[in-house]
């Protein structure tokens, strides 16, 4: 399966996220509202108000500290991030088994992300499941972790049978379209730098970043 987990926020940020957002009940709306036709069917969830500016505001910087981190940078080539909703999962809500649109109105969907806002020993059950083909692999990460995979999975949220799980998701454009080709790309990015780490520059290594750099501007769209 093609996904990386990363942890993306620190104590002091995740403290004053979770600070402003336990403020604004009114703020929280039914989460069918963004759903597809399909999706809407099997979507019990709340999530902010997308235009209030407790969410334009945080949703701002959650994306700016997506687009900066490095090693997601090499694994997702983001083109933009978009579409990002803060949801919250109380007890019995759950978002059945379902698949991304490909298209929105804000992009195309490559990528899926979930950004773990709660602490996971504060609620029970609430698990990203993942499939691909005959696997499925659960995610329940620590608060501040962001879990990066391909929107063409199958996905859903196990129910909530204790607690609140709060989360911040979105969808990343990517520059290369192919799961394939971002795995080729982020191999051979990861390989150059480990060698430069290790042996500095070299005529080696600078071929090697040549090729990486000219494999995606032949990929890229």
């Amino acid at each position: 399966m093609n996904y990386l987990t990363q942890q993306l926020l620190n104590p002091e940020e995740l403290e004053i996220l979770t600070k402003n957002l336990g403020k604004e009940d009114f703020l929280w709306e039914d989460g069918k509202q963004t759903a597809g036709k399909y999706a809407a069917k099997v979507k019990n969830n709340l999530q902010l108000k997308r235009d209030s500016d407790l969410s334009k505001k945080f949703s701002g910087l959650l994306t700016k500290k997506i687009l900066g981190n490095e090693l997601i940078k090499s694994f997702a080539l983001p083109k933009k991030v978009h579409g990002t909703i803060f949801s919250k999962s109380s007890e019995g809500m759950r978002y059945g088994r379902h698949i991304d649109n490909a298209y929105m109105s804000s992009g195309r969907a490559d990528l899926s992300f979930t950004i773990f806002l709660s602490s996971k020993d504060k609620y029970e059950g609430g698990a990203l499941s993942i499939e691909d083909f005959n696997l499925e692999e659960k995610f329940k990460l620590n608060e501040g972790e962001i879990i990066i995979y391909p929107s063409t999975y199958l996905h859903s949220v196990e129910e909530v049978t204790n607690g609140e799980r709060i989360v911040f998701i979105g969808w990343i454009e990517s520059y290369v379209k192919s799961i394939e080709e971002r795995e080729y790309l982020f191999d051979l990015d990861a390989a150059a730098r480990s060698l430069l780490s290790k042996y500095g520059r070299s005529n080696e290594v600078d071929l090697i970043f040549k090729s990486y750099s000219n494999f995606l501007r032949r990929l890229g769209s």
